[in-house]
């Protein structure tokens, strides 16, 4: 990606990250999500902490990561299991199809951030427009995560359904990526891409070994796209089909 790409890029991203934080009002407990885009939002959210715009503000984070950096900006946190009810979540995607189905995962993530999302009174989605698809998995392989000892048996399930599973490997360092969970991750490819997310997410979570994959279906109630037009950044709200 050219350095005019990455740029415009970001544009977008903060333009959604900041437009969803106008969504939060005094008193929540929010869902923090992960990812590039939603680390914008948690950074903005901070900052309206700081200022006084917000105030008692209770964050639920979905990733290690997303701790650490809620941590550093002083945004109070709790464990899933510590409250009683999240009021909104904003997370990100790595694509969204018409029907509001996604696919999450790209950070290894997605067992913490589908456990938020189900949580969440409502689950608002903030991606760029790079990000919409009309087919899920054409461009993005679909994460699986799977316990370390069967992840051969979980491949070779995989295979027998259509789709071709790969070993996640770590990039700095040597071996496979490692979740927070402790577990595996397996990358898929299915032939055609994935034209029924709702039945593929099931028979996926019943296969032995499995612990959640990466297909988020019908859990969003609202998609925020940060956009470019005339060369400058804005939000759409995305309408549903």
């Amino acid at each position: 990606m050219d350095q005019r790409v990455s740029d415009l890029q970001n544009q977008m991203k903060q333009a959604v990250a900041e437009a969803a934080v106008e969504q939060i009002h005094d008193g929540m407990v929010l869902g923090l999500g992960s990812g590039s885009t939603a680390a914008l939002m948690i950074e903005a959210l901070g900052a309206r902490l700081r200022s006084g715009e917000l105030r008692d503000i209770t964050g639920v984070t979905t990733s290690f990561q997303g701790e650490v950096l809620a941590a550093e900006l002083g945004i109070p946190l709790k464990s899933l299991n510590a409250i009683e009810r999240i009021d909104l979540a904003i997370d990100g995607a790595d694509e969204v199809d018409p029907s509001f189905q996604l696919i999450k995962g790209g950070g290894a993530c997605h067992v913490q951030e589908k456990l938020v999302a189900r949580r969440a009174d409502r689950f608002v989605v903030v991606v760029d427009a790079t990000k919409l698809v009309d087919t899920l998995n054409l461009g993005f392989l679909l994460p699986v995560e799977v316990l370390p000892g069967a992840w051969r048996q979980v491949q070779g399930q995989l295979g027998e359904m259509g789709g071709d599973a790969q070993l996640r490997m770590a990039v700095r360092k040597a071996g496979p990526v490692v979740t927070d969970q402790g577990n595996l991750v397996l990358d898929v490819k299915f032939a055609g891409g994935i034209t029924d997310p709702v039945s593929l997410e099931k028979e996926i979570n019943n296969l032995p070994g499995v612990l959640e994959n990466g297909l988020f279906v019908n859990l969003t109630d609202q998609v925020l796209v940060g956009e470019i037009v005339d060369g400058v950044p804005g939000v759409r709200d995305l309408p549903k089909r």
